[in-house]
This record gives structure tokens, C-alpha cells and sequence, in this order.
């Protein structure tokens, strides 16, 4: 059995929820609650739409798929560019915890069968820019 926490309480459920309202749903301006992680919620969605497009290359690059296309449910382009973001832009966070965050937070948007399928999308996204990283 799942334990599902509060999505009040869980950073990655508020960053989806502003990403998709803004990306998906094109709203114009982003309010964010108060948060004991607000400044790290801040910096997730903000830096996400603005590499919007490199998120989308690196996507596509390490997935050999093309985001445009609809093979993706929107929520998961939501999860994956986020995640994506973290991989590259929070290197003091491990791949494994970003991808357990990023997974808990699915919960309240996608079934239980498709949390496998974004597990291995995470975990072969995650490998491959981190792999990049210590080429550097």
C-alpha cells in the first residue's frame, strides 16, 4: 500500500501544479503559497519555463523521443521537464531522491500503472545528464 502524503505539504506537487497551469493551461501569472520550500519551489518553476526549450532538447536527446509529439500525457512533460531541471541545475541532489520526490508527487496525478514507465523515464534522463556532468 502507497502512503500518500498531503499535496499541500509536497514541493513537487505545487511545482507541477504551477508548471502545468502555466505551460498547459496558459495562465499568466504564478502565485506561490506560502512554503517552507517556497524559494526552492520558486526556483524549480521559474527556471523550468525559462529553459523551456533546452529542457525540451535534452528531452528529446535522452529519450530519443520528440516531446512535441503526444506520446506524453501532459502531466508527465510537466514531471519530466522539472525533473530534467533538477538533474541539471541541483547537482547536490542525488538522481534517487529527485526521482522518489518526482514519484510521490505523480501520485496525485497519474495512475499507479504509469508510475513504473516514469520511473524509467527519470532513471534514464537522470543517468544520462549526470553521466555529462562528470565528462565536464
Amino acid at each position: 500500500m502507497k502512503i500518500k502524503y498531503s499535496p499541500k505539504n509536497n514541493p513537487r506537487v505545487i511545482i507541477i501544479q504551477k508548471l502545468y497551469g502555466f505551460l498547459i493551461n496558459n495562465e499568466e501569472a504564478i502565485e506561490f503559497p506560502k512554503h517552507r520550500f517556497k524559494k526552492f519551489i520558486k526556483e524549480v518553476v521559474n527556471g523550468s519555463i525559462e529553459r523551456n526549450e533546452l529542457l525540451e532538447d535534452e528531452l528529446n536527446k535522452n529519450l530519443s523521443i520528440n516531446m512535441k509529439e503526444k506520446s506524453f500525457d501532459k502531466v508527465f512533460q510537466i514531471i519530466l521537464k522539472a525533473a530534467t531541471f533538477e538533474f541539471l541545475y541541483k547537482p547536490n541532489l542525488s538522481i534517487k531522491i529527485i526521482i522518489k520526490e518526482y514519484l510521490n508527487a505523480s501520485n496525485f496525478f497519474i495512475e499507479d500503472s504509469q508510475t513504473k514507465y516514469l520511473n524509467a523515464l527519470l532513471d534514464t534522463v537522470g543517468k544520462n545528464l549526470r553521466k555529462l556532468d562528470e565528462r565536464i
